[in-house]
């Protein structure tokens, strides 16, 4: 169904919700169209420093959109969507909201790549590249920065954009099998995302690229069942590009960039208008059954006025039992409670588990380095094992509040039982984390070569006393060669007991820097998933809450209804024919919502 028809089913209800006075049911029904109407797959296309990542972009969407150096590496994320004319907007968070720039698309290489804007230091959140690109309907393609070189910092964001993206493309280079941290990411992705992908690029440049991708089969095989289902796809962007400039049709196909896109289109994209589509038909599915049951309850007592009665008692009970389900002291409120706190202190445990792990590894390091002298290459290190351990607590969290929606809507359903339509669960709030700051360097002690000689005298002159004061005992004078050789001695060996205290303060204020940044980082990162945790648990309160009301008014019109019975024959046998008349419209929309979610076959669960 196209997302026009799942948008005008969608309206069709919203009309009927209205017609029928529920402005609960129209709001809850106003949210779903406007997840209808975003019809928009994200897909994020990520991987180490220079694996091919942006050609990769380039070659799906059949020419040079995207600015390449062999040697110049992109730094800025850019999100290619479809647009009738082409423009490229710069965006920046700002206090309150974002800074958006229009740039030139061809100033693009001086914005998001090293080329002009080395590490990022300009600060672009974004980049937003509008193409007229036919491949690019339904898409937004994201071109991300290396996750484990230059830009390695951004690997905080990358993995905290997962959560909330359609799909995932690891691009590796087909010269070599998968890494550890490579199948680690692939593990991360298929856990949080509907689809996920391994794409090895330059397969023209490596002849063994077969056995490379038969290895790559194998380790996605052995790592457990959930990557089994990732497919290897082997490209050559290069390959691709030259036969789209040369209208040579067979060359893409060779490329094996077809296979990508067929992914992109069937899969992602498919994939996303299948669960919006289900989504939908579920909520149509929901209001039908909740206007149709004051119908059927007021036909019931029509067509048997002696029951009208029973069947008021039997709805009074069930509007308790759904009253009861916004007390407090409901089970869906106590898991949701627990659980949250539960929640709480396990990420807030992980996250300090693992940032001791790096505190540890990092005083390791310390203890056999010179900071003053490795610092430069030490400070960036540190910062991407931290921001690693951030990211990962990320992903995490976001598993967790799944499955702790998943039970509250469980518990809430139970609970329920024999009053409630069928609902669907929330999705946990995808969390997100800011990157971490690069670790400052601690002012160390200069250590030059006018101090060393200040040392060395120091050291030497009482040397040179001690030893000449005894020879002139013998004779001699105070500075005579034994005096002077141990002054020498002594101004040595004081010097290199300097420089070892030296660089002991040094390695000290080196891991108190290093405790102090991982103490902010555990003081920014908690405060993150705290609020997280809490918007999430505020977003199901207010989601099961806001269904029992729905439910309770529900039934509570249905009660009304069936007691509003006509004692005059005529009248009641009219009013029963227009109740049928309605009945009929609810069912005919119910009919078509059914339909719909038929036609799209049963949900997958992610990650499964």
């Amino acid at each position: 169904m196209s997302t026009k028809n799942l948008g005008d089913l969608v309206n069709t209800a919203r009309q009927a919700a209205k017609a029928y006075e529920r402005p609960d049911l129209e709001s809850r029904l106003a949210v779903v169209a406007r997840t209808v109407a975003d019809d928009r797959a994200r897909v994020l296309v990520v991987g180490e420093f220079k694996a091919g990542k942006t050609e990769l972009v380039n070659a799906i969407l059949g020419g040079r959109a995207l600015p390449t150096d062999a040697h110049k590496a992109t730094t800025v994320p850019t999100v290619c969507v479809h647009g009738e004319q082409r423009s490229v907007t710069l965006v920046r968070a700002v206090e309150g909201g974002q800074e958006q720039q229009q740039i030139s698309p061809t100033q693009l290489a001086d914005h998001v790549t090293e080329k002009g804007n080395p590490d990022n230091a300009a600060g672009w959140s974004h980049a937003e590249a509008s193409l007229p690109i036919e491949e690019l309907q339904g898409l937004r393609l994201v071109d991300t920065p290396g996750a484990g070189g230059l830009a390695s910092p951004a690997s905080v964001s990358t993995m905290a954009e997962m959560p909330g993206s359609d799909g995932v493309l690891l691009v590796c280079d087909a010269g070599r099998e998968l890494t550890a941290p490579e199948l680690a990411l692939v593990r991360t992705a298929a856990a949080v995302c509907p689809t996920v992908a391994v794409v090895l690029t330059r397969a023209d440049l490596h002849p063994q690229w077969r056995r490379i991708a038969e290895i790559d089969r194998s380790h996605l095989d052995r790592a457990g069942d959930r990557l089994r289902a990732v497919p290897v796809l082997t490209t050559s962007s290069a390959l691709a590009l030259h036969g789209a400039e040369n209208d040579e049709a067979s060359l893409v196909t060779e490329s094996g960039v077809v296979e990508v896109r067929r992914l992109l289109r069937e899969d992602v994209v498919g994939g996303r208008h299948a669960r919006r589509t289900r989504m939908a038909a579920d909520e149509v599915l929901v209001v039908c059954e909740q206007l149709a049951a004051r119908f059927r309850a007021e036909r019931d007592a029509l067509a048997d006025p002696a029951r009208a009665q029973r069947i008021s008692d039997e709805l009074e009970r069930s509007t308790a039992r759904v009253a009861a389900l916004r007390d407090r002291a409901a089970r869906w409120q106590q898991t949701l409670n627990d659980g949250t706190q539960d929640l709480v202190s396990d990420i807030e445990y992980d996250l300090r588990d693992r940032l001791r792990t790096v505190t540890t590894d990092a005083e390791a390091a310390l203890d056999d380095t010179d900071p003053a002298k490795t610092w430069e290459q030490f400070a960036p290190w540190l910062h991407q094992q931290v921001s690693a351990a951030v990211s990962t607590n990320v992903v995490w969290a976001e598993e967790r509040t799944r499955w702790l929606a998943e039970r509250v809507a469980t518990h809430f359903a139970e609970d329920g039982e024999g009053v409630l339509p069928p609902m669907t669960s929330p999705e946990g709030q995808p969390m997100s984390a800011d990157p971490v700051g690069l670790l400052a360097a601690p002012d160390h002690e200069k250590f030059g070569f006018s101090q060393s000689m200040l040392i060395g005298m120091r050291g030497s002159y009482g040397g040179l006393l001690m030893i000449g004061m005894m020879t002139t005992l013998a004779g001699l004078a105070l500075i005579n060669p034994f005096s002077i050789g141990a002054g020498l001695l002594l101004g040595s060996k004081t010097l290199i007991d300097e420089r070892k205290r030296a660089l002991r303060r040094r390695q000290a204020e080196a891991k108190q820097a290093v405790r102090r940044h991982v103490d902010d980082v555990i003081f920014q990162a908690g405060k993150n998933s705290r609020d997280m945790l809490r918007e999430v648990q505020r977003t199901l309160r207010d989601h099961f809450t806001s269904t029992a009301e729905q439910l309770e008014r529900s039934l509570n019109a249905t009660s009304q209804a069936a007691k509003a019975v006509e004692a005059d024959g005529a009248k009641r046998t009219a009013r029963l024919a227009d109740v049928e008349a309605e009945l009929e419209r609810i069912e005919s929309l119910a009919a078509r919502a059914r339909t719909v979610r038929e036609s799209v076959g049963p949900a997958r669960l992610v990650g499964a």
